[in-house]
């Protein structure tokens, strides 16, 4: 809980901090273009990978096997599209290796390890049938 308030801290005044740096050095109209132009790009990305996961996933359960990589996938491009529609270069960044498959590949073990340290612990609830 600490490391989250921290982050609803740091995050966004780092964010602004980067944007008043680029106002500058770039001109706010070519800020405000590189944002509007990474959310548009972002958008499109995260539709097309988020259609082929889904492609993936019925695939994987026409063939009676757990679409586990593929829930996996949905949910990094979930959050990499929320974080590219949000303003801000270091959001777009993490966004952007949330949606690449390559990047994402090395983030998900990341992911899946935190998970399941949860649910040792107890903070996840699995129920089966």
């Amino acid at each position: 809980m600490r490391i989250l308030l921290a982050l609803i801290i740091v995050v966004p005044a780092l964010e602004i901090s980067v944007l008043i740096f680029s106002g500058k050095t770039l001109g706010i109209p070519f800020t405000l273009l590189l944002i509007i132009l990474t959310g548009v790009i972002g958008a499109w990305l995260a539709k097309k990978q988020g259609l082929e996961t889904i492609r993936r996933a019925r695939q994987q359960m026409d063939y009676g096997q757990v679409p586990g990589d593929a829930i996996m996938d949905g949910i990094c491009i979930l959050i990499g599209a929320v974080l590219l529609l949000t303003p801000g270069y270091i959001s777009d960044l993490t966004g952007f290796l949330l949606l690449i498959p390559v990047t994402r590949n090395y983030i998900k073990p990341v992911i899946t390890n935190w998970i399941s340290r949860r649910i040792n612990r107890g903070h996840f609830t699995v129920i089966r049938r």
